[in-house]
């Protein structure tokens, strides 16, 4: 889908650069040669270059039938490994950053083996402390991808490209949603105060005063703020519980 959407818009690239020619009608013919060429080229190379980099994130994947790890009784496969890996691989690319390259290959690595433990620890504490997600939620959840996709088999397609089955990926809708449930009765983020909002507000409007940006008031801006640091309380009371959970556990890395 990616390459089919890539060679459109090169495709209308030519049209634009064809349009430009002269007026001549024999200089504008040569022109739109040369425009078709050069597009030509440009696509070869960057379809070239789309195909290495895939072929460099491939090489990160493990067998996906080795245990990468043991947490306290629950073994990780490969193929855990390996759709944590392209989640983490994906984000990085976002972040501009080349999971690829020699200095990042350990990063990612170790990032995504830290995840999956961490991961493991929490549903085995939820899963203590009877957190359930019923089937209608499930269905709710697995009906909004769908929505995402213009047909049943386009959908059907993509779960298997991401390496899963549906029955698999309701398990992990699942696990997600006994995990929202988990984060908000386990490690509410707790009421933030008029105090904490200002001091934000004040961080942030001289950061953009510094920068010749125009500051927004206070209350154009105070429910994002409170949801920011909502978000970062969590988070902090997360990184604290998970060292708990990982202090008490028998963790075993494999690879």
């Amino acid at each position: 889908m990616k390459k089919l959407m890539f060679t459109l818009m090169t495709g209308l690239l030519a049209v634009v650069l064809a349009a430009c020619g002269g007026n001549e009608e024999s200089k504008e013919a040569k022109n739109d040669d040369k425009a078709k060429q050069e597009e030509t080229d440009y696509q070869k190379e960057q379809q070239k270059k789309m195909e290495e980099t895939q072929k460099k994130l491939k090489a990160q994947q493990i067998d996906e039938k080795i245990t990468v790890a043991i947490v306290n009784d629950k073994e990780i496969l490969g193929s855990d490994y390996n759709n944590a890996l392209a989640s983490i691989q994906g984000q990085m690319q976002q972040m501009g950053q080349d999971p690829t390259s020699k200095e990042a290959a350990e990063l990612v690595k170790n990032q995504t083996i830290d995840s999956l433990v961490v991961q493991t620890l929490l549903l085995q504490d939820l899963d203590k402390k009877s957190y359930k997600a019923s089937d209608e939620d499930v269905k709710k959840q697995l009906d909004e991808l769908k929505k995402q996709f213009k047909t049943e088999k386009e959908f059907e397609e993509a779960v298997e490209q991401s390496g899963m089955d549906i029955k698999t990926l309701e398990s992990k809708i699942a696990d997600d949603l006994k995990l929202k449930q988990y984060f908000d009765k386990e490690m509410p983020a707790g009421k933030i105060t008029d105090e904490e909002i200002q001091k934000t507000y004040d961080q942030f409007a001289e950061q953009s005063k510094s920068a010749g940006q125009e500051v927004p008031k206070l209350e154009e801006v105070k429910p994002q703020i409170e949801q920011s640091l909502q978000q970062q309380k969590q988070q902090e009371k997360l990184a604290q519980h998970v060292e708990k959970l990982k202090k008490n556990a028998k963790i075993d890395i494999k690879i």
